[in-house]
């Protein structure tokens, strides 16, 4: 048999956020400092914290999140993916203006297409200059290079470890 419900709570149940008389929380509590901010003037420093120092304290990075050693540089957000050293607008700018010698690709440790890149540069600047016959072979780079730094600029190339560029 079910006990009969309070005359002041027809329903059954208290109302949302209701506690019984001595279970809320205080009004004004008295909370230590956090850790590295000096105690309020006129009260005793409290036990079991560090002596405190005048100034700032160090940063001690984000509360709560250890460095992942995957991923010293971050995660990409929307993906999870671990974050490369390199900056993707700089590669891409490298890229996009020296790129005809693959400086963009040096800069993100791709040194195989970056060699790839420069033999080409090198040879159709070369050409072009003594004879007009490296000219077709100087524009496939330059077309090659421009393409490149668009893929760095949307994200579409990794550095040398598979990471996202930043």
């Amino acid at each position: 048999m079910a006990t009969p419900n309070p005359p002041d709570y027809p329903s059954g149940e208290p109302p949302w956020g209701w506690q019984p008389q001595g279970y809320g929380s205080p009004q004004n509590p008295q909370l230590p400092p956090p850790p590295g901010y000096p105690a309020q003037p006129g009260y005793p420093a409290q036990p079991g914290y560090p002596p405190q120092f005048p100034g700032y304290p160090a940063y001690p990075g984000y509360p709560g999140q250890a460095v992942d050693p995957h991923a010293p540089f971050g995660r990409d957000p929307a993906t999870g993916v671990p974050l490369s050293d390199k900056s993707a607008v700089t590669a891409g700018l490298l890229q996009l203006f020296l790129g005809v010698f693959g400086i963009g690709r040096f800069y993100i440790d791709s040194t195989q297409i970056a060699v790839a890149q420069l033999c080409l540069g090198l040879f159709g600047t070369v050409f072009t200059v003594f004879c007009f016959f490296g000219f077709p072979i100087l524009l496939g780079a330059s077309v090659w290079a421009i393409v490149d730094a668009i893929m760095m600029f949307t994200g579409g190339v990794k550095d040398n470890y598979g990471r996202k560029l930043r």
